[in-house]
């Protein structure tokens, strides 16, 4: 199977559809972490992304009579475009099946290829089932998004491209995983011809479902998948991608989402393109390898894999970049309530840069104050604490804590004396006319909302922080209304920043 994977990679019939991408160097992230850093630019593919090549070697390994009856997959974004197009350059039908939730933007932009767009349930997974019958029905071929030889061997041809690209000296090449199919064909190819070079997968730490089946041994399949880098966010990893990766790949890297935030900004700042999250998780994963293993002047491969950004995600990519480069450090203080509380608080910061700064009186003795202040290092964050502890101030950092950047530092208030037995949730949500709708409506009219945020972060899903008064002798019900309701979730009623600032 190993010689067969070289053969395949080397005869992939991509470039009818597919472009050979720079290799391109990252001079200010290179300068800032020193090493060599460079991205291998699959976001300035005709689809904004590496999914066309792995698309069209299936279907040009098609047979005539298979490709006049056409071809279908399920996809919410990217392998869409990519077979969409690939049927448009061999004058193939394509019927694509994309979830009712599939933003207007990517239906949009299949159909624009020639595709024919089904729309089916709320999921992947819905719109993968109605896929498998429409397959059976009217004789198509499948195209998987990862699990397929032939899929494998068109993203390998990016590995092939690279070391004639690059052959000097290379320490390592950061690939984004999701279901496996690129890092498999990737590292199928570099792994036998250069085994000395390092193919690492980079996963975020909520949609970790490769890294955790290796760890393991064999496949798992996750609950839920974080939503943020949507692109690389699948619950179950191929069969063949897992026993390629098992095989071949040297390490995997996590990383959070304002990590990848500040990897976009990278991007952008050195090549003036704006990726997408999971266009952004190598190099994150580089910067990150980087620092961990202490490497220096070494030559580092990040794979930026694709370009297919909502434009109205990039507010929440600005607020978050600088925490996930370490410049921006969030606390929570509890000051007196006295004369002169505020100067000293003030003194204390001195003269650097202060990025949020919101206030909240909690009785006759002391108030909270939430505060991010710019940083140059991570290293600053701890500094910082203690400085504020010898002042007297009670200090609690913040700088990791999801629901404070993304719910609380909006909505600095305090706690209401009326809201007896509440508890703290966050959920996610698709964002689709009447999800809320049917959250509210799922829940018991005798338990009510205290507390309610939501932001549009311009992504594929909501997210809501939502205060619930449950009495006690209701907790087994309402442990019964969040299985079924089908939305990830997490509790929050144990959050430190929960009884400072609501």
């Amino acid at each position: 199977m190993s010689t067969d994977y070289l053969k395949r990679i080397l005869t992939a019939r991509v470039y009818d559809a597919a472009i050979e991408t720079d290799l391109d160097p990252a001079p200010q992230v290179s300068a800032r972490i020193g090493n060599t850093v460079l991205l291998k630019r699959e976001d300035s593919q005709p689809v904004f992304s590496f999914k066309v090549r792995g698309a069209y070697n299936k279907m040009a390994a098609l047979t005539p009579a298979e490709r006049k009856r056409g071809v279908i997959a399920a996809s919410a974004g990217n392998h869409a475009q990519g077979v969409a197009l690939s049927a448009q350059r061999m004058g193939c039908r394509a019927v694509i099946v994309m979830p009712e939730t599939t933003p207007a933007v990517k239906v949009d932009a299949v159909r624009a290829f020639g595709g024919e767009v089904v729309l089916a349930g709320d999921s992947y997974s819905d719109a993968f089932d109605h896929a498998v019958e429409l397959q059976k029905q009217e004789k198509l071929t499948f195209v998987h998004p990862f699990d397929d030889p032939d899929v494998i061997a068109g993203q390998g041809t990016i590995g092939m491209e690279i070391l004639r690209q690059h052959p000097d000296p290379i320490e390592a090449i950061f690939v984004p995983v999701g279901g496996g199919g690129l890092i498999a064909g990737v590292a199928a190819y570099v792994k036998q011809l250069r085994p000395e070079i390092k193919v690492i997968g980079v996963q975020s730490e909520d949609s970790c479902a490769m890294a955790r089946s290796i760890k393991a041994g064999r496949r798992l399949r996750l609950n839920d998948v974080g939503l943020f880098a949507d692109g690389t966010a699948v619950k179950y990893v191929g069969a063949e991608t897992f026993r390629l990766a098992h095989k071949y790949v040297d390490d995997f890297v996590l990383v959070d989402t304002d990590a990848i935030c500040a990897a976009i900004k990278d991007v952008f700042q050195d090549t003036r393109s704006v990726v997408e999250p999971s266009g952004a998780l190598a190099l994150a994963g580089a910067k990150r390898y980087a620092a961990q293993h202490k490497l220096k002047g070494k030559t580092l491969i990040a794979i930026t894999s694709g370009a297919n950004m909502n434009f109205d995600r990039l507010r929440l990519v600005a607020e978050r970049a600088d925490v996930g480069e370490a410049r921006e450090a969030v606390f929570a203080l509890t000051i007196p309530e006295k004369r002169g509380s505020f100067l000293r608080l003030c003194e204390a910061v001195g003269r650097r840069n202060v990025t949020e700064f919101n206030y909240r009186i909690s009785d006759s003795e002391k108030a909270h104050v939430f505060v991010g202040l710019e940083i140059r290092s991570e290293a600053e964050i701890e500094k910082l604490a203690a400085g504020f502890r010898r002042k007297g101030f009670d200090t609690l950092d913040l700088t990791g804590n999801e629901m404070a950047k993304t719910h609380l530092r909006y909505m600095v208030g305090g706690k209401s004396q009326l809201a007896e037995h509440e508890m703290l949730f966050r959920f996610e949500f698709p964002e689709r006319p009447g999800a809320l709708m049917a959250f509210l409506g799922a829940m018991s009219p005798e338990w009510n909302i205290s507390l309610f945020h939501y932001r549009n972060q311009g992504d594929d899903y909501g997210r809501i922080l939502v205060g619930i008064q449950v009495p006690p002798s209701d907790k087994k019900a309402f442990k019964a209304f969040l299985d079924g309701l089908g939305y990830p979730y997490w509790n929050e009623s144990d959050n430190p920043a929960y009884p400072l600032f609501l």
